[in-house]
């Protein structure tokens, strides 16, 4: 603003004073056309600088005013932020206002100190019981193991089966790592020892013998008794004659209708047919049912007892003359030889070291529970 107003200023007394000068006259001289040449071309000149002075300080009045208004906007935004930083500073204040006092602070963090510190003990217990419920599942488990492969022992005398339950139980107390466990998988050692040291006889094997027997029996038949045309004392007789002799002839024929035979005492077995036949079929077959059975259960007397029946059978009803029947006799005279029954070992031992250190894993739980009570009781 000032540096137009001095500006007009000086343009003014300039734009004055070429108002106020008279003209002239033009003296009578010798060159009047040029010297009023020289006179409007320095007005000329003079208009021409006005102008453009005035020009220039318009322009600075612009340029002065467009800064203006580019500080009242900065201006404007500055007190826009200010406001903002004022009411910051309110909420700051009210929350200041709304916190608690040191006092106060410090009660609280001791309060939440405590409620870690219980928080961790609790998680421990609950730690402790769910591991120790997991322990007594699976010692529960090993000791079930234990009482099945008794079971199987005393009832089915199976040696494979009770093998695999018994080293499943010692597995059991493997993944325990507790060295109290030592006397209970000592006695797990000498059982499974004695179990692998057992003979297992191959029952289900003599099982499966035994039914194609009974096949076998299914398909047997009586054969008839024959005799032999030629033999007997007339054709001795008539080989010990001379060729000349003319009863030889004579009793060679006659031998082939009459039989002189001193082996009458033998017994002759007659044919069985028909409904009688079935009957010993069904006999035998029974008797090789009840080995089959006692076989499989491992009951020794019953079985030999089934197989001599089966061979008494046999011998009063079939020759031995037929292949079939005399297969068979050699067969049930092999089997009723074979060993069916086993001394299995006896596991109460071992059930009973595994039961004490169950018995004493549940007695130091209960120590150690009674223990962090008393502790904890003493530290409230």
């Amino acid at each position: 603003m000032s540096e137009a107003t001095s500006a007009k200023e000086q343009d003014q007394p300039a734009q004055t004073a070429a108002t106020a000068a008279p003209p002239t006259p033009p003296k009578a001289t010798g060159k009047p056309a040029s010297r009023g040449n020289g006179l409007a071309l320095f007005a000329l000149l003079l208009g021409a600088a006005g102008a453009a002075a005035g020009a220039w300080g318009l322009w600075q009045v612009q340029a002065l005013q467009a800064r203006q208004q580019q500080q009242l906007q900065q201006l404007q935004e500055v007190r826009g932020e200010a406001q903002t930083l004022a009411q910051s500073n309110q909420q700051l204040n009210s929350r200041l206002a709304q916190l608690p006092k040191a006092d106060e602070l410090e009660n609280r963090r001791r309060l939440l100190a405590q409620l870690q510190g219980d928080q961790q003990l609790l998680n421990q217990r609950l730690e402790t019981v769910l591991g120790a419920s997991r322990q007594d599942w699976r010692l529960a488990e090993a000791e079930h193991l234990l009482r099945l492969a008794s079971l199987r022992l005393s009832a089915l005398q199976d040696i494979n089966s009770a093998t695999a339950l018994v080293q499943g139980a010692d597995e059991i107390l493997r993944s325990q790592d507790d060295p109290a466990a030592f006397a209970a998988r000592e006695q797990l050692a000498k059982s499974l020892e004695a179990l692998r040291a057992t003979q297992d006889p191959d029952r289900t094997g003599l099982f499966l013998q035994l039914g194609a027997l009974r096949e076998q029996v299914a398909q047997l038949n009586a054969q008839a008794p024959t005799f032999v045309a030629d033999g007997g004392v007339l054709d001795e007789l008539a080989a010990t004659q001379d060729e000349s002799v003319w009863w030889k002839q004579w009793l060679h024929t006659l031998s082939e209708y009459f039989r002189l035979d001193f082996s009458a005492d033998r017994n002759i077995r007659p044919l069985l047919a028909g409904q009688s036949l079935s009957q010993v079929r069904l006999a035998l077959s029974l008797a090789l049912e009840q080995a089959q059975w006692a076989a499989l259960h491992g009951q020794t007397p019953v079985y030999r007892q089934a197989l001599r029946q089966a061979r008494e059978v046999l011998d009063a009803h079939f020759v031995m003359e037929n292949p079939n029947s005399r297969a068979l006799r050699v067969r049930i005279d092999e089997l009723i030889e074979r060993p069916i029954e086993v001394e299995a070992p006896d596991l109460s031992q071992t059930l009973n070291a595994v039961q004490a250190y169950i018995k004493s894993k549940q007695s130091a739980r209960e120590r150690f529970e009674v223990e962090a009570a008393d502790v904890e009781e003493t530290r409230l």
